[in-house]
């Protein structure tokens, strides 16, 4: 096979995300919005909050009637009324000299354009009140438009929905939106090695562990996960599985039979399928060299390390953000980037991108970030870890006391 082991750099693998779609559009309720991605521009109808509305308890005011009020020298305004909550003010009309009583949220009468607190006044009287602070216009005050005009886009297509955005798009009034599907991935377990978990490992044997990890990285980037069970060294049911898993799922990871060996039959039952394009066999990164990247039809199937450690990394790193090209991200690396510095010199290969795990402690208000080394077979690595140090291909390592970018896992 020509193709085996051309090894690619993260760069030509990662643009290879551009070759596919997302997975389809429906209409959701905005209340089920939370983690979705958003498929269509939301443009404002109204302006909002559509009404000046006060910031503070206090007066609803002129500013011009405050200026120049200080403690020693208030500012004597005339009570002309109070603005309840929820409440139109259409019978005041407030004159300069003149105050109307006003709670947090409520909305201004007209002539009015700012808000003294309660703190700075002294009632007099019900008739009277006194100002010791001059307030400007618009102070203490939400303009009517100053959220958002009408005919703002508000929200734009691709983004990740969270709390404030799914309160957004109901605070302008819709009750549905248009997102983006949520990919489902397919995940097989592939090794004459690999048992079921309920099940006693003897000589030479190890439970499945990757379905289970890789279904939980799949469900924290918000997408479904769809195990398909633990399949053999034999080419014939890896490909009835594989072909089962194409038809349920939009994306299908394969963990195992990746590396160059007698009994690796995944390059050759992926090969065999119809409209199949090899696209990525080999990655110049350390864990994780041996990775594969089919397109079959229109969906991308990899074959990912059976070391579980090099199956995770290469999960976060890579196939990530080609799952979030699937659910239509536009940014599709939003991973969390802190800075820490260097416990110890850390030692790569030019040529090839490492990512190596690290315990992050902060001592003295500075984050400490300390290698934790360990063969790519071992779990406790990552149990241990809590981000991963990129080192890129052109540089021979990191001394100690470098201040460089850690990738939160």
């Amino acid at each position: 096979m020509d193709h085996f082991f051309k090894v690619k750099s993260l760069e030509e693998v990662m643009v290879l995300a551009d070759e596919f779609s997302p997975v389809g559009v429906e209409t959701i309720s905005v209340s089920d919005a939370f983690s979705r991605v958003l498929a269509k521009d939301l443009v404002a109808q109204k302006d909002m909050p559509g009404f000046k509305r006060a910031t503070m308890d206090g007066y609803a005011v002129t500013a011009q009637s405050t200026f120049g009020a200080s403690e020693s020298s208030p500012a004597w305004l005339d009570i002309a009324g109070t603005v309840l909550m929820g409440e139109v003010p259409e019978t005041v009309v407030l004159k300069s000299g003149q105050a109307v009583t006003i709670s947090t949220g409520g909305m201004l009468p007209k002539g009015a354009d700012s808000v003294v607190m309660v703190e700075h006044t002294q009632l007099i009287d019900e008739t009277c009140v006194e100002v010791y602070k001059s307030v400007a216009p618009l102070q203490h005050v939400i303009d009517a438009s100053e959220d958002f005009a009408k005919q703002d886009r508000v929200l734009s297509k691709g983004i990740f929905i969270r709390p404030q955005e799914a309160g957004l798009a109901a605070g302008l009034g819709f009750s549905q939106i248009q997102a983006y599907k949520i990919p489902k991935v397919g995940i097989i377990s592939t090794g004459d090695e690999i048992i079921p978990i309920d099940q006693e490992p003897g000589p030479g044997k190890i439970r499945d562990i990757n379905s289970y990890s890789l279904s939980g990285f799949i469900k924290e980037a918000f997408a479904i996960p769809i195990t398909y069970g633990i399949v053999k060294d034999d080419p014939d049911a890896l490909k009835k599985a594989v072909e089962k898993a194409l038809d349920e799922t939009d994306m299908v990871l394969i963990s195992g039979g990746s590396s160059v060996g007698t009994r690796d039959y995944t390059v050759e039952v992926l090969s065999s399928l119809p409209d199949t394009q090899m696209l990525v066999h080999g990655m110049s990164i350390s864990p994780g060299k041996p990775t594969i990247l089919a397109r079959v039809g229109k969906k991308p199937v990899w074959g990912l390390p059976g070391q579980v450690v090099s199956a995770m990394v290469v999960l976060k790193i890579v196939v990530i953000p080609f799952l979030n090209r699937l659910k239509g991200l536009e940014n599709l690396n939003p991973f969390t980037r802190i800075q820490a510095r260097l416990t110890r010199n850390v030692s790569s290969a030019q040529g090839r991108r490492d990512f190596i795990r690290v315990e992050l402690t902060n001592q003295d208000n500075q984050m400490l970030a300390k290698p934790v080394l360990g063969k790519s077979g071992l779990i406790k690595t990552m149990i241990r870890a809590d981000g991963l140090l990129e080192i890129n291909d052109n540089v021979e390592g990191l001394e100690k006391d470098t201040i460089t970018d850690v990738i939160l896992l």
